[in-house]
């Protein structure tokens, strides 16, 4: 299952433990004054299982661990 939305939504679902993957797409542009992914959700551990990307977007793979 996936689920999409902004950082809020995120953050619920990570703080919740209901999410097993994290896929990252970063692209190397500023909107606005920008919104912090993981500020207030404790105690993650995330490890890096593939990382990809070109010059206009970086594609991160993060399986969440205990």
């Amino acid at each position: 299952m996936a689920i999409a939305g902004g950082a809020q939504t995120a953050r619920q679902y990570l703080s919740a433990g209901l999410i097993d993957e994290l896929r990252l797409h970063i692209a190397p542009i500023v909107l606005g004054a920008g919104e912090r992914l993981l500020d207030g959700v404790a105690g993650l551990n995330l490890e890096p299982t593939e990382v990809s990307g070109t010059a206009l977007v970086t594609h991160i793979r993060y399986r969440l661990t205990n």
